[in-house]
């Protein structure tokens, strides 16, 4: 009788042991259950609280720390949605898209190393993927890796033949690893999707610019600014081309063009400025030199036409601060020590003049034997026993 008394309250025991589980384990049901549809409804900080206490009871709940992660990065905080996102990962049997999700959080957040990693892991499970080759390859050009994502954007373009800003993307990235051909082959595609794209003409003259066909690259910017006037930099491309050609006059009508699209246009500033002193035009020239140094100090073109313009107004110690600044900006520019010797030479500084003269010389002379190297196949030229300077003769 006794052990069957025993007995009996063990059972009971352990009925009301197991009724007490199933009870805990339908709460606990009921919370996560809660967590998510507060999470479907949008109600961000009140499905967060859910999940927080979901976890007190189910410390190693995966699925939670999830969640609170794709709660995170909803509202744009990826930084704090990537550990919880690794947290996940550590703690049990991995949520269907959770690394996806965590490489996606890394590369919103700047992370780029960090997402091409996760990215390459889930690659190698799913090669093929376009998602993950877009990513991969935006990571990397992110990183101005240019070489290793040219690969990727070349892939998935390859897959998507209407994707123009794909193509775009894959132009600039051939265009900035120095692969020319590719910029024009990716061009031609462009042009079937979009036959007026300012931003493809740019490109492709840019690539024509690096093949040395100058006359390509001027017909490509042209027919970008007249694709799209407004296009940033294509006023401005245009502009430089003929600015190097010394065609100044249309020049000038460029870097104009450019600086009404966007007055603080640093470049644009600068290169109107000294297009003004090519053309003579020295009071045109003062503000728009202020201000593009003004705007960034380290323009060594902007400080040694500073010094032009002082030279010319009599204020030689104005013109010596902007020479001297120019040299050190640009310390292998004949110009500048043509110039510096100029001006000692006016302020009677003999010797000084003579140094900044020696340097122009010896200058041009290293100039003048890299240009024979280049039609002679590499060989140096002979020596000679004089050779004259090619800077302007100074005595």
């Amino acid at each position: 009788m006794k052990r069957a008394i025993q007995l009996g309250v063990g059972l009971a025991l352990a009925m009301a042991a197991a009724h007490c589980s199933g009870q805990a384990a339908a709460a606990a049901d009921s919370q996560r259950k809660t967590a998510l549809a507060l999470e479907q409804q949008g109600k961000n900080a009140e499905a967060e609280a859910a999940w927080r206490a979901y976890l007190k009871t189910h410390p190693s709940s995966s699925e939670s720390y999830a969640h609170l992660g794709l709660l995170e990065a909803r509202q744009e905080h990826y930084k704090e949605a990537v550990p919880l996102y690794r947290k996940a990962l550590a703690t049990g049997p991995e949520v269907p898209g959770l690394r996806l999700d965590l490489g996606l959080a890394l590369f919103k957040d700047g992370d780029l190393k960090g997402a091409i990693q996760e990215f390459s892991l889930l690659e190698k499970n799913h090669p093929g993927d376009q998602q993950l080759t877009i990513l991969i390859g935006m990571a990397y050009y992110g990183l101005a890796e240019y070489s290793q994502a040219t690969p990727y954007l070349k892939e998935a373009a390859g897959r998507d033949a209407q994707n123009l800003p794909l193509r775009l993307a894959l132009a600039d990235s051939c265009l900035r690893s120095k692969q020319n051909q590719c910029v024009l082959d990716v061009y031609h595609e462009i042009l079937t999707l979009n036959a007026e794209s300012a931003e493809a003409d740019i490109l492709a003259g840019e690539a024509l610019d690096a093949m040395k066909d100058s006359a390509g690259a001027i017909q490509q910017f042209r027919a970008a600014v007249k694709a799209n006037p407004k296009e940033p930099n294509a006023h401005f491309g245009l502009g430089y081309l003929l600015w190097i050609k010394k065609q100044y006059p249309e020049a000038a009508s460029e870097f104009q063009a450019e600086i009404d699209n966007d007055p603080d246009h640093i470049q644009a500033l600068l290169y109107l400025g000294d297009t003004d002193i090519q053309l003579n035009q020295i009071e045109e020239a003062r503000p728009l030199l202020e201000k593009a140094l003004k705007l960034d100090p380290g323009l060594g073109l902007g400080h040694l036409d500073m010094g032009i313009v002082y030279s010319e107004d009599g204020r030689n110690e104005d013109a010596l601060r902007e020479l001297t600044e120019a040299a050190k900006l640009m310390p292998d520019e004949v110009n500048v020590h043509w110039r510096l010797g100029r001006l000692y030479r006016t302020m009677g500084k003999k010797e000084e003049a003579k140094v900044e003269f020696n340097k122009a010389s010896k200058l041009n002379s290293a100039a003048d034997e890299e240009v024979y190297k280049k039609i002679s196949g590499g060989h140096a030229r002979p020596p000679q026993a004089h050779q004259p300077a090619a800077a302007p003769a100074e005595k």
